[in-house]
């Protein structure tokens, strides 16, 4: 008979990873990830960023939990700053300039612990952040200093990379194609093999619920939906100093991003797993709302793709035994802030699979776990 290993995680992207990390050698572990490469779909497709602010209470917790790890990450952990300083320029047209002054002084008064104030910014200020705004289209806006960039491919190597040591198999091209239950454990047959665990934990993304099928459990309703991003060329002007730029209810957002612009029309589009691609459609409202709020014209789309963000109904995470299916644990459903929550994320999952205490940075934010059991949708 095979090895037995303690726990098989499904999914490697920045979730699976994150827990593969954090579980610090305490189990014997593999990382299964069914595509060649690690980080293939959201991990990869991200806007990637880190933001304090602009999130429900729950998320803004997981974010206050994480912040410490990613701003000082451990010795050794990357050979780079994971966050890059970007700022966040909050724009609205005439028919939202009195909403985002609501939007602003909410803010001002309710500050996350640790962030810096927010400012309210003449048209002209603006302007000077971002000159190619339009300002008969700007009338108001506000920035916040609290907004970094990721560095996505160093967070997922650092993770790994640490995984690795701690004694962790990492699997790639590696999907899962079958699984029965034997005595105390799993037995799973993937594309790269038979392969034993007495846990599976179910880091699958947007392939939660697929994944959860091939072992008996009940679908949690654990949706993909996908977003769109454009990039585009900006000549004429010095875009490493500007600002993410953020219509005030999101109804679009651009940033820098190697060397030219992003811009995505934050669609949030229902859709089956798949190797997500863009919609010609959603690609015309990219370029729509840039030409609209600025002076430039999109006369070329350098690159358009596409990713998926999985969520839960309630749009929490899904972290937590399943109370259905002996040795099956859900991690699931983190959405569009997986990358900047996953230090937290990781911690408490990693704590819920050894039966140790939480982390006192998870305990500390105000994160209750119990919010993210499966059994609130199980029945």
């Amino acid at each position: 008979m095979s090895e037995i290993l303690d726990i098989a995680i499904i999914g490697g992207g920045i979730t699976g990873a994150s827990v593969a990390y954090f579980l610090q050698g305490q189990r014997s572990v593999a990382l299964l990830e069914q595509e060649s490469s690690l980080g293939y779909h959201a991990t990869g497709r991200s806007a990637a960023e880190f933001t304090r602010r602009f999130h429900s209470t729950v998320v803004g917790h997981l974010t206050q939990a994480s912040a410490d790890f990613v701003m000082d990450p451990p010795t050794g952990f990357s050979d780079v700053d994971l966050l890059r300083s970007r700022g966040n320029l909050l724009i609205a047209d005439s028919d939202k300039a009195d909403h985002l002054r609501e939007v602003y002084d909410r803010e001002r008064a309710n500050a996350p612990e640790g962030a810096r104030p927010v400012a309210l910014l003449s048209v002209e200020e603006a302007l000077e952040k971002v000159p190619f705004l339009d300002p008969e289209w700007v009338k108001a806006a506000f920035y916040d200093p609290d907004c970094w960039d990721v560095e996505v491919e160093n967070l997922l190597q650092g993770y790994t990379r640490g995984a690795k040591a701690n004694g962790v198999t990492v699997r790639q091209s590696a999907a899962v194609l079958s699984a029965r239950r034997e005595s105390d454990h799993w037995i799973l047959e993937t594309s790269s093999g038979e392969l034993r665990a007495r846990t599976v934990v179910n880091a699958a993304g947007a392939w939660a619920d697929p994944v959860a099928a091939l072992f008996g459990a009940n679908p949690l309703r654990i949706v993909p939906h996908r977003r769109t991003a454009i990039s585009v060329k900006v000549p004429g002007y010095d875009l490493s100093e500007m600002p993410e730029v953020n219509e005030i209810d999101e109804a679009f957002y651009f940033k820098p991003d190697a060397g030219q612009l992003m811009i995505s029309p934050a669609d949030e589009t229902p859709v089956d797993p798949h190797d997500a691609w863009p919609e010609e459609l959603d690609v015309a409202y990219a370029a729509h709302y840039l030409s609209e709020c600025s002076t430039l014209e999109v006369n070329h789309i350098a690159h358009s793709w596409a990713g998926l963000r999985t969520f839960a109904e309630d749009r929490l995470p899904v972290i937590g035994y399943s109370g259905q299916v002996p040795g099956f644990f859900w991690l699931a459903g983190v959405g569009g802030y997986g990358i900047q929550t996953s230090p937290a994320v990781g911690q408490i999952a990693a704590a819920l699979l050894t039966g140790t205490d939480m982390p006192t940075n998870v305990t500390k934010a105000g994160v209750d776990p119990a919010l993210f059991s499966p059994s609130r949708y199980e029945s």
